[in-house]
């Protein structure tokens, strides 16, 4: 069939629909249609899988056949929310024009454009979450990246490695992320198909229209001013937002006032691996209870979004986590201040969200009363800060700004009982305009002359059932039941003849129709115009509001802290410049709020420097609690680095830059790798990258290989902790004891185990870190209390007895690699060995990484192997 052919069987709508999904191909097309949205071709089959609802036909059995799914237009806010978190870039196109005041098809166009990244309606995003459009931008020696919560304003930029950048989109999980297209294989091969992705064409990734579109859109020359100038590649990616803004029609952005740094060296360093183990907001686990879902006690949609931002970038610098402390101190001590705090903001709405509806035209009557509301709510914290006794909080209470005019603007302008839509009407208040006001006499007082009239034409007519009422069809009548119509005088119209009556019209009834309805759409059509200036006008306080929306964000959160020490009997950490690490009595904050009220959680010690007691070597069998200790040490550092007290008696450290943690075979394996080659990666670029204040938790490193390459790899890694020069403070849980004997090689490694204590036919665990090594591992006591069956109990006891006899007759005690130099394998002559030799000897072991190391042994086995020694 000819193009020409199709073309001629096209119907007039379906030709509109057709030049309008051209101009929209990425997008699901939300087509208005009289009183619903349609769907047609593949948009309409996404559509009624992910809504649920009826997949039909248009024109079945025809040539034009095409699928159909559709739903009222009021359902909208119901049903857009679900498709844009599906992943869908919706585009909404509505009706232009009144289809009553054209012969023709009606005039349709698309009014939004919503993606996952930059959605704006309620239903769509989540109060205390972020949305994030964020940017990408491959350069060859770092990337670029941008996030922008168009919802709320806020703009932030940086560059980095490639692990850098996948810690921030870990951390801040982006709705949608923009990519130029000729870097789609390198984005899905580096970070993986996870995220929901756009490709822009490569020219949108150019420095000079980056440069341009940013300073256009702040109004400045450069960019000195945001302290990004020299972000080469984080200016390009922020460019490619605004560009992708401006092409999803999102042009009233003046909400977005300010480009933000997110700088590397001002915050604690955690790789993915860590983030993940930490389960810091997020778990494999279904309904698993994360650190955030402990901590958070914040009140307001703004702090609870900041909150977020603290536990991603914990802090460190010394002063500012002293700073916080402070002021969380305060607030413990003085708990008629924090509760006032905690009562004044419970009354503030999302102040960043309801200026960027401000910004974009969209904020209704209703919400700009709630505006004025939470501002009204904000003095009195100014108030009682700006009296503190605590610096920090007097200057908070400074920066508050009063917004008064605003307030009284608010009040003055907006109807007290405004309605949730403007055009509902009754948003503009009496005494604003003489016009509106006398209008608005003239159509609440009609309901009193129709009463007049109708009693009047009731008592001159004769006819007691007589009554006045309106429709859209015939607008006011008078309807006169059949029993009474021979009393109907000659000079009134008939219009309409029901079964049981028939309905009139006059002349005086007409006139006063004319007057009414004419005042209806007059009043309407300056309540639009008075509420259009005031929205303009009060954009001018755009930024005094966001910086208050940002100031009782940050005295929510220590509200929070004070609320979650109080609680829970934390306690204030001491913050030095020291390289130590000392907890007395800590606790894991998760954990503990799992047990029983009656179950007492054991709290444990755990002290590290860089010079005795560097690394801790943790031995106990399976269930005994060393990966508990492990993490609430991370958590502990984690909370009180974020300026919050923390799950212990007391607590005095020198301030960690990097946070690695690396748990054991159980972890989630992708990408389709071997248990123990994920191990290993996340394992090397933990030794690739730490430094003297970097803290290590390791816990079963080698377990996801047999048992004797496996107690070789913990050695080795151990001892290369040991013997950097870093000196990294590290915690090491293993079940390999035979590690227990570093203890007697290297200085810095102490060993403890978390005891047990063995009964008659049972193991208790007493879950206390104790000094000194564990001999057994209990595997048997375990799976006798998982329910294993007797015979295999029985048989596994055996073997482990022959097994040990075994070990012990063979036994040869490992060495630290400077005695292993001395083995009599080098005064051996044997041509082989002589090779085996040289290959070793000529090893730079300064430059040789924990990887090529293994590499190098896995030579020398292929070697020995070849010659079937």
């Amino acid at each position: 069939m000819s193009a020409k052919t199709k073309v001629a069987k096209e119907t007039p709508l379906m030709k509109q629909y057709n030049e309008i999904k051209a101009k929209y191909p990425d997008a699901c097309l939300l087509f208005r249609v009289g009183d619903f949205y349609e769907t047609f071709g593949q948009d309409a089959i996404r559509t009624s899988q992910i809504l649920g609802i009826t997949l039909t036909k248009r024109g079945a059995g025809s040539s034009s056949e095409t699928e159909l799914a559709g739903f009222p237009h009021h359902s909208v806010n119901v049903y857009l929310p679900k498709l844009v978190k599906a992943g869908l870039r919706v585009a909404i196109c509505d009706q232009l024009e009144d289809p009553k005041m054209t012969k023709t098809i009606v005039k349709r166009g698309v009014t939004e454009l919503v993606t996952p990244g930059v959605a704006l309606n309620d239903e769509v995003l989540q109060s205390n979450t972020n949305n994030f459009l964020c940017a990408i931008h491959f350069a060859k020696k770092s990337l670029g990246i941008a996030f922008l919560d168009v919802s709320t304003g806020e703009f932030l930029t940086t560059q980095g490695n490639q692990d850098f950048i996948d810690k921030l989109l870990q951390n801040f999980n982006p709705s949608e992320i923009l990519v130029q297209k000729n870097n789609k294989n390198h984005f899905l091969h580096t970070f993986g198909s996870d995220f929901n992705l756009f490709y822009l064409e490569d020219w949108v990734f150019k420095t000079d229209f980056a440069f341009e579109s940013l300073t256009a859109h702040f109004k400045t020359n450069s960019l000195k001013g945001f302290g990004v100038e020299d972000l080469h590649d984080g200016i390009i990616a922020s460019g490619a937002i605004l560009h992708y803004l401006s092409e999803t029609q999102h042009t009233k952005i003046q909400h977005i006032s300010n480009l933000q740094r997110i700088s590397e060296d001002a915050y604690v360093w955690m790789d993915r691996f860590t983030v993940r183990n930490l389960e810091l907001y997020h778990s494999t686990n279904v309904n698993a209870i994360t650190l955030l879902d402990v901590i958070d006690k914040t009140l307001s949609p703004m702090g609870g979004r900041l909150l977020k931002r603290w536990l991603a970038l914990p802090l460190k610098d010394k002063n500012r986590i002293v700073e916080r402390l402070n002021i969380v101190e305060q607030l413990v001590k003085d708990n008629t201040l924090l509760t006032h705090f905690q009562q004044q903001i419970k009354k503030i709405s999302d102040l960043e969200r309801l200026t960027s509806k401000i910004a974009t035209g969209k904020i209704s009557p209703r919400e700009l009363l709630f505006l004025k509301d939470s501002l009204d709510a904000v003095i009195p914290i100014k108030d009682t800060a700006l009296k503190s006794k605590n610096d920090s909080l007097r200057l908070l209470g400074d920066q508050l700004h009063d917004c008064g005019l605003l307030r009284e603007k608010i009040a003055q302008t907006i109807h007290p009982d405004a309605p949730v839509a403007l055009s509902k009407g009754n948003a503009i208040a009496p005494g604003i305009n003489q016009e509106l006001d006398e209008l608005r006499k003239i159509s609440t007082s009609g309901k009193d002359f129709l009463e007049a009239m109708e009693q009047r034409e009731s008592e001159k007519t004769g006819i007691p059932s007589l009554k006045i009422a309106f429709n859209n069809v015939f607008g006011y009548y008078i309807e006169v039941r059949n029993t009474h119509k021979n009393k109907v005088p000659a000079e009134w119209i008939r219009k309409q003849t029901l079964v049981n009556a028939e309905r009139y019209i006059t002349e005086e009834l007409k006139e006063y129709e004319s007057k009414i309805l004419g005042a209806e759409e007059k009043i309407s059509k300056i309540e639009n115009n008075l509420y259009e200036q005031f929205i303009v006008w009060c954009t001018e306080y755009i930024k005094p509001v966001q910086l208050n929306a940002a100031l009782i964000a940050q005295i929510d959160c220590l509200s929070s802290f004070a609320r979650l020490a109080m609680d829970n009997h934390y306690t204030r950490p001491e913050i030095d410049e020291s390289f130590e690490l000392t907890i007395k009595d800590g606790r894991h904050p998760v954990i503990e709020k799992q047990l029983p009220p009656d179950v007492p959680y054991i709290s444990n010690d755990v002290y590290l420097n860089n010079i005795d007691q560097q690394i801790i070597m943790i031995t106990g069998p399976n269930m005994s609690g060393k990966s508990a200790i492990l993490r609430q040490t991370a958590l502990i550092v984690l909370l009180a680095q974020m300026g919050c007290f923390v799950p212990a008696s007391s607590v005095k450290m020198g301030v960690i830059d990097k946070i690695f943690t690396r748990v054991g075979a159980s972890d989630n394996i992708s990408m389709g790798e071997s248990t123990f080659m994920v191990e290993m990666n996340e394992t090397a670029s933990i030794l690739n990258n730490i430094s003297n204040r970097s803290l290590v938790l390791l816990d079963e490193i080698g377990r996801g290989t047999s048992t004797y390459d496996g107690i070789s790899i913990a050695w080795a890694i151990a001892e290369y902790l040991h013997q950097h020069p870093a000196k990294p403070k590290t915690l090491f849980a293993t079940h390999y004891h035979e590690l227990n004997d570093m203890q007697e090689h290297f200085e810095g490694i102490k060993n403890y185990n978390v005891s047990v204590k063995e009964l008659k036919d049972n193991v208790l665990f007493i879950r206390k870190l104790v000094p000194g090594g564990s001999a057994h591992s209990f595997g048997i006591h375990v799976a006798k209390m998982a329910g294993m069956p007797q015979i295999v109990l029985k048989r596994a006891e055996k073997m482990l007895k022959q097994l040990e006899k075994g070990h012990k007759q063979d036994q040869i005690p490992l060495k630290p690699a400077e005695e292993e130099m001395q083995l009599s394998i080098f005064n051996i002559d044997d041509p082989l060995l002589e090779e085996i030799k040289q290959e070793i000897t000529h090893l730079d072991l300064n430059t040789l990484t924990p990887i090529e190391a293994l590499m190098k042994l896995n030579e020398l086995k292929k070697i020995l192997e070849k010659q079937k020694l």
